[in-house]
């Protein structure tokens, strides 16, 4: 009963975060909050929702849950702190880019830097769903992977439903009317 309440719960939780995050993510840094603040509180929100739905989803018990729950937070923050540094890294660079003073040595610098950033954040990803798996069954992995791949799904999908219609948002054109195919 409890996980059907959820699973009909969980198409209104993610429009309503599918609905804040382009709003979030392009919103002006408030007074005492720094830039993407709005970004962090979605991000919020979706680790909250995942942290509600991990332990029913992946059949834990309490001692389970308590040993896991400080690994997938672990988890969601680097993810998020690699997805800022990546977004700091390729705006400069774009700026550099349509500045129009874009010199090979600077150009060469912020890419090694975006790659260096790529590499450590796939290592950091690596090493934190090895220490979530240590602590689950095979069976509990795949759920927890599915439980992911679930809430991603979701919000690509309302997202594609929302982004058109926000104004000024022409929105992705169906595939039969982009030009050049």
């Amino acid at each position: 009963m409890k996980t059907r309440m959820r699973m009909r719960m969980l198409p209104t939780t993610l429009l309503v975060l599918a609905l804040g995050l382009p709003a979030a993510a392009q919103q002006p840094p408030e007074e005492g909050g720094g830039p993407g603040r709005g970004r962090d509180e979605v991000f919020r929100m979706v680790d909250a929702y995942i942290v509600s739905n991990l332990q029913e989803s992946l059949g834990l018990d309490d001692a389970g849950f308590v040993r896991l729950l400080p690994l997938v937070k672990r988890l969601q923050t680097d993810r998020r702190q690699a997805l800022r540094g990546r977004i700091e890294t390729l705006s400069e660079l774009r700026q550099v880019m349509r500045a129009g003073g874009a010199t090979e040595s600077r150009v060469a610098e912020l890419m090694k830097r975006v790659k260096q950033q790529e590499a450590e954040a796939a290592q950091q990803q690596r090493a934190n769903v090895e220490a979530i798996d240590a602590q689950l069954t095979p069976v509990q992995q795949a759920k927890f992977r599915i439980l992911e791949f679930e809430v991603e799904q979701r919000l690509r999908r309302l997202l594609e439903q929302v982004r058109p219609q926000q104004p000024g948002n022409p929105g992705r054109r169906p595939r039969a009317q982009r030009p050049g195919e």
